[in-house]
């Protein structure tokens, strides 16, 4: 199911070594199985949206999340994202705070991200699944291998992409970025714990835009409404 969900995209050339690796059979047949079994979030097809929808030469900025939303109907393939019918989840409602403080924007109405990833932001889980009601239950099954490659490849292989680290796990993926050919901007977790310790007045939209500028790359329209 894996294989080829991600060879239906154009990132199958980037993690095609990966997908010959033992990890990889073992991640596929677990998921599969979970599927079978279990409420999984995302829907199956939606595992690998954030790279249906942006180009690996077209990617502008890199956003890092956990794992998806574990709650019915919410996950929809992307970091941070959800089901434009949900409510705006407490971390995202931070997000958008700081959005529209940093670049004037109107309040976002819906939680839904799709518009990012279309501006060339890739917004990507470390783990692509979940569990109903179970966050991290897929952590540590393969899939970090996986997104850890796609991180280093899009650093290897391009440069001026910005990648935006909030928290601490993300963090430790700057380990796989070369900060010579790219900007990592790190501020803690928007969620309701962390925000105020200076997550807010971080302003990585207009800091990452600056940096596309300067580098002839392109503004990200980061406004939703």
């Amino acid at each position: 199911m894996l294989k080829r969900l991600i060879k239906s995209t154009e990132w199958s050339s980037l993690v095609s070594l990966q997908m010959e690796m033992s990890y990889f059979e073992r991640l596929e047949k677990f998921v599969e199985d979970e599927y079978k079994t279990k409420t999984i979030f995302p829907p199956k097809e939606q595992i690998f949206r954030a790279f249906e929808l942006v180009k690996p030469q077209d990617v502008k900025v890199v956003i890092i999340g956990q794992d998806p939303y574990h709650g019915i109907s919410q996950a929809n393939g992307l970091a941070f994202s959800v089901v434009k019918e949900c409510k705006i989840p407490p971390s995202l409602r931070n997000i958008f705070v700081e959005l529209v403080d940093d670049m004037a924007c109107n309040q976002p109405s819906s939680p839904d991200l799709t518009n990012w990833a279309k501006e060339g932001v890739l917004l990507i889980n470390s783990v692509l699944s979940v569990e109903m009601a179970k966050a991290n239950s897929h952590k540590g099954r393969g899939w970090e291998e996986l997104t850890d490659s796609v991180i280093e490849k899009l650093s290897s292989e391009y440069e001026h992409i910005v990648f935006i680290l909030w928290g601490n796990p993300s963090q430790k993926k700057e380990r796989l970025i070369d900060s010579k050919k790219h900007l990592i901007l790190k501020s803690p977790h928007p969620s309701p714990l962390s925000a105020y310790r200076g997550f807010f007045g971080s302003k990585p939209f207009s800091k990452a835009n600056e940096y596309l500028t300067t580098h002839k790359r392109g503004e990200v329209n980061w406004c939703l409404d």
